[in-house]
């Protein structure tokens, strides 16, 4: 059944020292269609960047941190304090190319069971490909994740999972957040949106990136695959993403990536809560062949309402 409703929506912008970048970013999102608010945070800047938000858009919601929390606890803190039901977030390198990506967005939550969103966007940096674009028009299509620099999420349902994982610190916390979503039988659809621009800063540190890919990765593995795949998904992701950071000549990078990697693992030892072994299997699939259709038979969907969309009615 469609659950036919207006949801009220924050854009989401989580930056840190990069004001020009951002003041573009807001110039776009101030024209979209249906929008109820913008919120900044700005994650420990030392340019002036909340100054230049309270400076020149005075009808943004700008929060300020003053110690850098990084950007996954930045952004779980963030959506914490977003207004809106549904949580459209985009990176500060990020630009709306069209007045309709929110309203579009927002209509693509018609589906109870569409827990969020990952919005279409271009790498213009890289080459004209859109991603999380949907094989067609018609229906609707189930992806594994979204990335954090383009998407959606319903807020209450974000919340009640506790948010993105913060021991993954920067990379893999979508995964591991659609993987656990998967879990409770909701899904991430490919959004039906105008794409959204993907400028990658050049101020994004290579080696660090590749690092923590390695890292969070790990980590993953041990926190959400079942014990029945667990050690030969931890061996070949460990691999493939070493092997990945030495293609591109970090050799001494890929060594700390895997020292990091066990590190966490070994801190998080106690904690571990792995999926069931159904929601992997799907998870991997959908990895390999998605996007899939809604109604295919390998996709676990649970047909009650998630909380945001009873409270939205």
């Amino acid at each position: 059944m469609v659950v036919k409703v207006h949801l009220t929506s924050t854009i989401l912008i989580t930056t840190k020292d990069r004001k020009n970048e951002l003041r573009r970013a807001l110039e776009s999102a101030l024209v979209q269609r249906d929008l109820h608010e913008i919120l900044v945070f700005d994650d420990g800047s030392t340019d002036g960047t909340s100054e230049m938000v309270c400076r020149e858009f005075p009808q943004v919601r700008c929060v300020r941190e003053e110690q850098s929390l990084g950007i996954v606890r930045a952004r779980n803190h963030a959506i914490s304090l977003a207004s809106g039901e549904i949580v459209l977030i985009i990176d500060d390198d990020c630009v709306f190319q069209s007045q309709n990506t929110l309203a579009q967005t927002l209509k693509d939550f018609e589906e109870p069971y569409i827990a969020a969103v990952a919005i279409p966007h271009i790498n213009v940096n890289s080459s004209p490909r859109i991603y999380s674009h949907p094989p067609s028009k018609d229906g609707v299509f189930v992806i594994s994740e979204f990335i954090g620099a383009s998407c959606a999420i319903r807020r209450d349902l974000f919340l009640s999972l506790g948010g993105f994982n913060a021991a993954l610190w920067r990379q893999c916390e979508e995964y591991d957040f659609c993987t656990r979503l998967l879990d409770r039988g909701y899904t991430v659809r490919c959004g039906t949106a105008d794409p959204v621009l993907h400028f990658e800063s050049p101020k994004r540190n290579r080696s660090e990136i590749l690092k923590h890919s390695i890292r969070g990765h790990m980590l993953y593995a041990w926190n959400n695959v079942p014990w029945p795949f667990f050690s030969i998904h931890l061996l070949a992701t460990t691999m493939k993403t070493i092997m990945a950071t030495f293609r591109e000549g970090y050799w001494s990078t890929a060594i700390e990536g895997f020292a990091a990697g066990m590190s966490a693992i070994w801190g998080a030892r106690s904690s571990r809560m792995a999926v069931s072994r159904k929601a992997y299997r799907t998870i991997r699939f959908l990895r390999k062949h998605g996007p899939v259709p809604s109604d295919s038979p390998r996709l676990l969907i649970r047909k009650a309402r998630p909380e945001s969309a009873a409270a939205a009615e």
